[in-house]
């Protein structure tokens, strides 16, 4: 009894491909631009962002670098405060931790942060008549864009131990007089971050 064998049926399209085959297309090659390529390129609608990216839809870049450096800049130009029985001045930013971003969603640039810094400060105060040497810090908690109008500073004493309470009061009401200053230091460093 011959039995006739039914024809194999190929089909050209397939749903999904498992495995590399000689039919599946190449996997695309990426090609870096070169001056020409980028010359031709229309200048009709400049995008902002990197040049691959012509619709402006999304584009994440970090400015933390950047941004950490410069907020140490700014803050160590603060200086020197006068107070009716002392003065203080800023001498280093012992720590700046945050992140610093421009982000670029449908052709519109956005830029944010959130830091944390410590100050070191160090004064001359009299106290009981006789003139005391104090070093110590600020701290400002978590900080970010747009927020600076309700910067906290947290003011810590290193020294002093024989200080009486009303003395260390009132040098840390002294301390945070540097908010202001602080202040218009950020505002700067977030009008510069814009401008990126």
């Amino acid at each position: 009894m011959d039995m006739e064998v039914p024809e194999k049926q190929t089909s050209s399209y397939r749903y999904w491909v498992r495995e590399t085959t000689a039919d599946a297309a190449p996997l695309p090659v990426p090609k870096k631009l070169s001056d020409g390529d980028l010359s031709k390129q229309p200048s009709q609608n400049p995008s902002l962002g990197s040049v691959w990216n012509k619709a402006g839809t999304w584009e994440e870049k970090s400015l933390s670098k950047w941004a950490t450096d410069r907020i140490k800049e700014l803050l160590k130009s603060v200086g020197s405060l006068e107070f009716s029985n002392g003065k203080a001045e800023v001498t280093d930013v012992s720590r700046c931790t945050g992140d610093a971003f421009l982000v670029t969603v449908r052709n519109k640039k956005r830029v944010g942060y959130t830091y944390e810094i410590t100050i070191d400060v160090k004064g001359e105060w009299l106290v009981g008549g006789e003139k005391k040497k104090l070093k110590g810090h600020l701290d400002i908690a978590e900080f970010s864009y747009g927020e600076l109008d309700d910067l906290e500073v947290t003011v810590k004493i290193n020294e002093g131990k024989d200080l009486q309470q009303q003395d260390k009061q009132g040098i840390s009401q002294d301390l945070k007089s540097f908010v202001q200053p602080l202040r218009e230091k950020l505002l700067q460093f977030e009008q510069e971050l814009r401008e990126r």
